[in-house]
């Protein structure tokens, strides 16, 4: 099928809905009676009986995408003597919750099916919610197979009733049509009980205003790449995001905030007066400034705002639940940032909209959070912006799309805080304790021997005139993790402030040993990339359960045994073991005085 038509204006809209609510049925038909589907391939859509079933005409391109497409929507191109139209289908399953909030992410309006035997379920108030954070306005209610509920006007009536009182207190606008993609009626053409006056569907869509980029907008380029046509030339590559660009026109840089200006637009055919919103450029600077990937250039006279601290809205889309304290990657336009959820104000209750209290978000929970960033980052708030102020949330571990987000506004305190510059620098602090700083994180199950290698590797140390401190899981819970629990988000956030403490110890030159059970990988990981250039060597402290058990002088395992203690690591909580620790120690095989003079030959290898 052909792409659409660049002489007729393109509307892209989404179709969601609950599981089993008729969209490959529905767009099946819309592409047969709009004749986007020749008649003689109408006999490979044949069901049992001899009839047509639409639903198939789209099951060829979500074969494709299971061929190796890496696209989380499946897309139809099709076109009317007036219009062209791209429509994202998306499934109507819970855990395919991210696959909606994608097609949503670009779309100017959406197409919300009801089975009509069902009516609005909590699905369906999902969507809707999803739609109106994602700048999604417009929403034509579908009520599907009216067929199968006798053409009743009384059932569409209040089907149509609940859903608009929904849609106006989340601020959407809704028209409700019934229709069945099975018979044809009201699809394309006009049927059904003979009692809707309104219009058909393709009429609805054919009405809908279209997104144009504002011409009036200031000019803002996310820098995709930085290349050299020649060695004489450094230019900037990018999408135009918003505004229109043309060569002596000033420009900043955000977040650096240097002014320059544009020198020269250049594309294939030769250099070019001007670009426009939509369009990709590569132009040059009159000076050579420091501009990379991530990077924003804007109008200088009317430049986005930076910071590293916001409250945004976030629609969390994976299985494992988001943590505070976890680091994820953030990527936004074209830059990419480690960030975390410091706190998360509350998440929304989607049938009520009742803000609820929340400790973590699961999947296709809605809550509005405070997030940290690695770095500053040029944004937009969502509603003024969409391509600059949303966001989706990675895993580090894994790379999956976990999340994503829309920025409300930045955090006063972003703006307020400053790094204070100390003239005494960490240099200094090691020379005067004539050592190399370093961080020794000691890792594995309650009980594999942790505290006591720990100590000895310690000892060991004094001994030799190093200075040093041992940060212990069970003292730092007596005092600045006192206020804690054993959830996982409370470990998140126990690892956190453990980390935390080490850098600052080993920024004052210390020798520092860190003895936690740390059972996540991402918590690890993250405690290994907060150090930047200090020495950090993951211990794995490894014995089997039953060795460990064995050891159980506390009788902690016995009591999570019982099920007097939850979230006991090893028991009714996860432990993901290292895999590729500086140093491995199987306790149950080594001595622990053997342990420790094994784990400082690795730390002299690694600070001589």
């Amino acid at each position: 099928m052909s792409a659409p038509s660049p002489q007729r204006d393109l509307l892209r809209f989404i179709t969601c809905g609950s599981v089993d609510d008729g969209k490959s049925t529905l767009i099946g038909r819309l592409l047969h009676d709009l004749g986007a589907v020749p008649e003689d391939q109408l006999a490979s859509i044949l069901d049992a009986d001899g009839r047509p079933d639409f639903s198939r005409l789209v099951d060829g391109l979500l074969a494709e995408r299971e061929q190796g497409i890496t696209i989380d929507v499946a897309y139809r191109y099709f076109s009317t003597a007036t219009r062209s139209f791209i429509v994202a289908d998306t499934p109507g399953h819970e855990q395919y919750t991210r696959n909606m909030a994608t097609g949503a992410s670009t779309a100017d309006a959406a197409v919300i099916l009801v089975d009509a035997r069902k009516g609005v379920l909590t699905q369906t108030r999902r969507h809707a919610h999803i739609l109106a954070l994602m700048g999604v306005k417009r929403v034509i209610l579908a009520v599907t197979k009216m067929d199968l509920a006798d053409w009743s006007a009384e059932t569409f009536a209040r089907i149509a009733t609940e859903f608009d009182a929904y849609a106006r207190q989340i601020g959407l606008e809704a028209r409700a049509i019934p229709l069945s993609g099975a018979t044809g009626d009201n699809v394309v053409g006009r049927g059904g009980g003979g009692w809707f006056d309104g219009p058909t569907l393709i009429e609805a869509l054919e009405a809908l205003p279209v997104a144009t980029a504002a011409p009036d907008r200031a000019f803002r380029m996310p820098v995709q790449g930085v290349v050299r046509p020649n060695q004489d030339l450094r230019a900037y590559t990018g999408l135009i995001a918003s505004g229109a660009v043309r060569p002596g026109d000033a420009v900043r840089a955000v977040p650096s905030g240097v002014v320059s200006q544009v020198a020269r637009l250049l594309a294939p055919e030769g250099d070019r007066d001007a670009a426009l919103a939509g369009q990709a450029v590569m132009l040059t600077l009159t000076d050579e400034i420091d501009l990379s990937r991530g990077d924003v250039l804007c109008a200088a006279s009317d430049p986005l705002e930076a910071a590293d601290q916001f409250e945004a809205t976030v629609i969390w889309m994976d299985e494992a639940a988001l943590l505070p304290g976890r680091q994820y990657d953030l990527k936004l336009g074209t830059r990419t940032v480690s960030a975390s959820v410091t706190d998360i104000r509350h998440k929304v209750n989607v049938n009520t909209l009742e803000a609820l209290a929340a400790r973590t978000l699961e999947l296709n929970d809605i809550g509005v959070c405070h997030l940290s960033l690695g770095a500053d980052i040029a944004f937009a708030p969502y509603e003024v912006d969409r391509q600059l102020g949303g966001f989706i949330l990675i895993d580090r571990i894994s790379q999956a799309t976990v999340g994503a987000g829309m920025i409300r506004f930045a955090l006063r305190r972003a703006h307020n805080i400053h790094r204070q510059s100390i003239k005494v620098d960490r240099a200094r602090r090691a020379a005067l304790k004539q050592q190399t700083p370093a961080v020794l994180w000691f890792t594995g199950l309650s009980g594999s021997g942790k505290s006591t290698i720990a100590n000895l590797v310690e000892e060991q140390l004094a001994a030799e005139g190093r200075h040093t401190y041992l940060i212990d899981g069970d003292n730092l819970r007596h005092g600045l993790s006192r206020d804690l629990g054993f959830t996982d988000a409370d470990r998140v956030e126990n690892i956190r402030r453990a980390a935390e403490a080490a850098k600052m110890m080993a920024d004052a030159g210390l020798i520092v040993l860190v003895c936690l059970i740390s059972p996540f990988r991402a918590e690890r990981a993250m405690a290994r990339e907060m150090m930047g250039d200090i020495a950090f060597l993951e211990v794995f402290i490894d014995a089997p359960l039953t060795v460990a058990e064995a050891r159980d002088v506390k009788g902690l395992y016995a009591k999570a045994r019982r099920g007097e203690l939850t979230n006991f690591t090893g028991i009714d909580s996860p432990y993901e073991a290292p895999e590729s620790a500086d140093a491995h120690i199987q306790t149950d095989k080594r001595a622990a005085p053997e342990a420790a003079e094994l784990i400082l030959n690795v730390l002299r290898k690694t600070t001589p």
